[in-house]
């Protein structure tokens, strides 16, 4: 007892490091939990809104499922990336917590905490000089990597995850292993899946090296596997990982990697040093390793100490050879296939299916933070072990000193975001009477065409949050890819039909708009513009108690109209891509592919159109000679056509009599295309595209 009570102080020295660091960089707002005001933006935004609707949603069997929260798009706790160790904890005490009511500036001060408690212990491993200890603790809790993440990816601010796992793997006499490592992995899985990988290999390293060093037989290091690998897949199963199916695989494996310079590469977190060229392009931030000013001004330090050869680095480094091999496997993997150091760049090809499994882990880039770590810890053993502690401290002291008031450049901006005004809600454009009554209407807020990361999804899930309404408007990490291609084709139906779900509100894109536009049951349904969204409401008109004071407009009205002589383009961000109805691709900088074997455009006309201009690209890869295509005006055969050149096209579709006719009767001119020889990239082995390719519409201009 005495004992504990001299350890006392020692202990909570680490502790109130992390304190002081934490009000230092994030400061005290983020701790009131219903200051929601520097939530409001991206990756935050879904990370409280996953949290907000799985409050209030009633409790299931796995835990983590979080149906409101997308709907068919996906439903785990774990894909809004809301931290689902805390909501766990939190969602027993819903009821008597307040609203709104957020845990993320509470998750903030613990990874501060956390982080110099679990360095504190690393650097107990080498030296247990208190000074030592101390300054090595805040230049680990100063780590860049760490604090950037913090206003974006909230749940990787838990590096602390990882300076844990380099503990348990390289204590010499590590007691109640199984409990240790089965408690940190079952953290780190309900924390993030990154940090389950990176901390998951640690200890397979560890495993095996107890095993080949005898501290393990084959029947209880065979126990620990099966068992850790057992409660790990139980703690993804209840946060939710398992229910998005084959969505779980995305892409981008090699863009999202970290560059060989990384390590010394600011990235605008330095006052002295200047950015390197070539490092921070797209995709680089999430290889974002820089060690600091401080870190590698000490780092010079501990190269003189290495090279005088007292400190027993070489034979420390011997013991862990399995370690060293998962560290060096870590770094492969962080830079990917596509290799870069600063502006100089190279490839080398792996088969697919390596390249399908690493896109689970696209980021590649951050599986380097166990490698950054363990070089900050070996920069301080080599800096220990070289010089008295007295010196020691006198050049650590230094180095942390550099360390804060150069990577002040980077914090300040991180204080900022996390320092703004405090609001219990967000400014909200959905501000009409309308919304409310429809709240009390309807059980779902759909936006159509469903999709991932929609338009307005901050604005509408909050809305939908709010008023206690499930909602496909979110932003999710992951989803079911499979029943989003179901919903998608359910609502082509209900487009097509006319008939909607009675329980659900509908918000339409611009594309929607002009499948739906033309089967509108104006008898029935409200079909308007409020407060900038195009919103259907099934039965609104037939409803007693809904407000009727809303507007009814002509659905043809919405459409864009087009004026003779006007030339309109359909590249990325361009006012053509709101008459693209369906059978096109995601618009680019140049313009718009179609995908499928047909495409429709649509739009109006004030007066009679003799003839249509297109000009257009055809997808001809090698081998592929020609694009026959039919086209088509409201259903009255136009033109066929056969595109041989790749670029340069340009197509003069004639407007007959007749035709003018039915599309003033109609009130719009539908441009109909079929393509009978589209092809997919795949198939010519162009990438991995499976896009069915035929026509590239760059303009159209009416006459």
């Amino acid at each position: 007892m005495k004992d504990l009570v001299k350890r006392l102080p020692l202990n909570l020295l680490p502790l109130l490091i992390g304190v002081v660091a934490f009000f230092i960089v994030v400061g005290p707002r983020a701790l009131n939990p219903q200051n929601i005001a520097w939530l409001g933006n991206g990756d935050p935004a879904t990370h409280y809104l996953g949290w907000a609707f799985f409050r209030q949603s009633p409790w299931s069997f796995p835990v983590g499922l979080n149906p409101s929260y997308g709907l068919e798009l996906g439903n785990g706790i774990i894909f809004s990336d809301s931290n689902p160790l805390l909501a766990f904890l939190f969602k027993p005490f819903a009821s008597l917590l307040p609203m709104p009511f957020q845990y993320f500036g509470l998750w903030f001060l613990a990874c501060f905490v956390l982080q110099a408690w679990f360095a504190w212990k690393l650097l107990g491993l080498v030296s247990s000089h208190v000074g030592v200890r101390a300054v090595g603790t805040a230049l680990f809790v100063f780590a860049p990597p760490m604090i950037m993440r913090m206003p974006f990816h909230l749940s990787l601010g838990g590096h602390f995850l990882v300076l844990a796992s380099l503990y348990l793997g390289l204590h010499p006499n590590l007691r109640r292993r199984r409990l240790a490592w089965g408690a940190l992995l079952a953290a780190a899985a309900l924390i993030h899946a990154y940090f389950l990988a990176m901390v998951a290999v640690i200890w397979l390293a560890d495993l095996t090296a107890g095993y080949f060093r005898k501290k393990l037989t084959l029947q209880s290091a065979a126990i620990e596997l099966i068992g850790l690998f057992a409660l790990v897949s139980f703690c993804c199963w209840q946060a939710g990982y398992f229910s998005v199916g084959s969505g779980a695989v995305s892409d981008g494996f090699g863009m999202y990697a970290m560059n060989l310079l990384s390590l010394i590469d600011p990235g605008q977190w330095s006052y002295v040093l200047k950015d390197l060229p070539g490092v921070q392009g797209f995709g680089d931030g999430e290889g974002f390793v820089f060690l600091g000013l401080g870190l590698v001004t000490l780092g010079i330090c501990a190269v003189v100490g290495l090279l005088q050869g007292k400190t027993g680095f070489r034979q420390r480094l011997g013991r862990q050879p399995l370690l060293f091999l998962a560290l060096a496997g870590l770094t492969l993997f962080s830079l990917s296939n596509h290799v870069a150091m600063g502006s100089f760049e190279f490839t080398y090809p792996l088969p697919p299916a390596v390249i399908s499994i690493a896109n689970v882990f696209r980021a590649s880039g951050r599986m380097f933070w166990p490698v950054y770590y363990a070089i900050i810890f070996t920069i301080l053993f080599l800096v220990i072990r070289a010089n008295t502690p007295r010196t020691a401290v006198c050049l650590m002291s230094l180095a942390l000193l550099i360390q804060v008031l150069d990577t002040h450049a980077g914090w300040e901006g991180v204080r900022k975001q996390l320092m703004v005004a405090p609001a219990a809600k967000w400014a909200s454009p959905m501000v009409d009477p309308f919304w409310e009554s429809a709240a009390a209407r309807y059980k779902n807020v759909r936006w159509i065409v469903p999709q991932n990361l929609s338009p307005h999804w901050m604005a509408v899930a909050d809305f939908a949050g709010a008023h206690g309404l499930a909602t496909n408007a979110v932003y999710l990490g992951r989803m079911d890819t499979v029943n989003w291609i179901k919903s998608e084709q359910e609502t082509a139906r209900q487009m097509a039909s006319g008939k909607y779900d009675a329980d659900s509100l509908y918000l339409l894109d611009e594309r929607a708009l002009l499948q739906a536009v033309t089967n509108v049951d104006t008898q029935s349904d409200l079909f308007t513009r409020i407060d900038g969204f195009t919103v259907l409401a099934p039965g609104w008109k037939r409803c007693s108690t809904c407000l009727q004071a809303t507007p009814q407009v002509n659905p043809l009205e919405l459409i864009p109209s087009l004026d003779s002589g006007q030339k309109t383009v359909f590249a990325y961000g361009s006012q053509g891509r709101a008459m693209l109805a369906w059978g096109w691709s995601d618009s680019e900088l140049w313009g718009t592919w179609s995908e499928g074997p047909e495409a429709v455009v649509m739009f109006r006309v004030p007066a009679p159109v003799h003839s249509l201009r297109l000009e257009a690209t055809a997808f001809l890869p090698p081998g592929h000679a020609g694009q026959s295509i039919v086209i088509s005006i409201n259903g009255m055969p136009a033109l066929n056509t056969r595109l041989e050149q790749a670029d340069g096209n340009i197509i003069d579709v004639p407007i007959t009599h007749e035709m003018q006719q039915r599309v003033s009767s109609q009130g719009v001119l539908r441009l109909q295309f079929q393509f009978a020889d589209a092809v997919t990239p795949k198939q010519f082995g162009i990438g991995q595209d499976a896009r069915i390719l035929a026509l590239g519409l760059k303009s159209l201009t009416v006459n």
